[in-house]
């Protein structure tokens, strides 16, 4: 519920598209903890990227930085398994399964 708040203060959605927004932001989330997982987001250009990322620890390098910078709550940042880098994009720019 808190991710939805995020969305309609910061991005003027109205409730219904709030959560169902956040909801996918969730489902993304959890599958990649597990799992590399195939989603599309909307670039800062406008343009719409097929990723295929994940979070789950034995896919993904060591990372030996222990840095003390905020995290960003409106930022999903995911292990992109094409480019292997780490990846980041807005939560507000995921777009459903095409």
């Amino acid at each position: 519920m808190q991710l939805a708040w995020q969305f309609i203060k910061r991005n003027g959605f109205c409730l219904s598209e709030a959560l169902t927004m956040a909801w996918r932001n969730i489902k993304l989330r959890a599958e990649m903890s597990s799992r590399i997982v195939r989603f599309y987001f909307r670039k800062v250009d406008g343009s719409t990227r097929e990723a295929y990322g994940t979070l789950c620890e034995r896919l993904t390098p060591a990372t030996g930085s222990t840095s003390t910078r905020r995290t960003n709550d409106t930022i999903q940042t995911y292990y992109d398994t094409e480019r292997q880098e780490w990846r980041s994009f807005k939560k507000a720019n995921l777009c459903p399964l095409i």
